[in-house]
């Protein structure tokens, strides 16, 4: 995936936490109960998890991940 698109993706999930769209109304209400402020941001929610598990699955600098290795095989053969 590219950084690019992750990079866009995240200013546009950003751009859509601002939501004052339904700053002023309840309704309609969500499965007859919820009302449509609190479900969006429940959406939201999800997405920014989703979002952050694409990021960490792709975007994660693995030479960190590296360095860690090497340091424990080190550790380990020294004790």
């Amino acid at each position: 995936m590219s950084r690019t698109l992750l990079v866009v993706v995240v200013v546009l999930l950003y751009g859509l936490h601002q939501d004052f769209w339904f700053w002023r109304t309840a309704h309609p209400l969500v499965f007859g109960f919820v009302p449509i402020g609190l479900f969006y941001q429940g959406c939201y929610s999800v997405a920014a998890a989703l979002l952050m598990w694409l990021l960490v699955k792709y975007a994660w600098p693995s030479h960190l991940e590296e360095d860690i290795d090497e340091s424990t095989v080190k550790e380990d053969a020294s004790a």
